[in-house]
């Protein structure tokens, strides 16, 4: 089911999510389904879209579900930089999908995490890779792209 992502200013999004308990595993997943139709349904409306966090859809906890070249279920997340060098962009957000926001990522992570059956996974993640679950952790903490821009002209809207 496609849920209503919640849009800039609505004050759930600046909250820090609890950690998901193993016990709580079954009970979310129809909530994965729901994440994974959300970013489907914001590529059909607004053409980008590659993982939510669950803070977006009004769950509170430490949950992203990613689509890109297969579906991914990241529980309980942990990011490690990997060097120095960054990079900048013009980040979107299904948060806010007309509205870009230049903001600087570390260019290389370490994500660690839990699957979808309780199983410890770690990805090496580069460049736009990277740069997206840094943008999906920082829903986790109560962090918006727009609070990482990079100066106060690092907005544009979208045509």
């Amino acid at each position: 089911m496609e849920r209503e992502i919640l849009l800039l200013g609505d004050p759930r999004l600046y909250q820090v999510s609890e950690e998901v308990k193993k016990e709580e595993l079954e009970e979310l997943r129809p909530v994965f389904a729901d994440m994974f139709d959300c970013i489907r349904g914001i590529r059909r409306d607004y053409g980008f879209g590659r993982a939510i966090a669950a803070p977006q859809i009004g769950v509170m906890k430490r949950l992203i579900c990613m689509l890109t070249d297969k579906e991914y279920v990241i529980i309980n997340p942990s990011l490690e930089f990997v060097g120095d060098e960054m990079m900048e962009l013009m980040d979107d957000c299904m948060s806010f999908p007309k509205l870009l926001v230049r903001v600087r990522r570390h260019r290389h992570c370490i994500l660690r995490y839990t699957d979808e059956n309780w199983q410890p996974r770690t990805k090496i993640m580069d460049d736009d890779m990277a740069e997206l679950i840094q943008h999906e952790y920082d829903h986790l903490d109560g962090i918006l792209a727009t609070m990482r821009a990079v100066d106060d002209k690092s907005f544009a809207m979208k045509k």
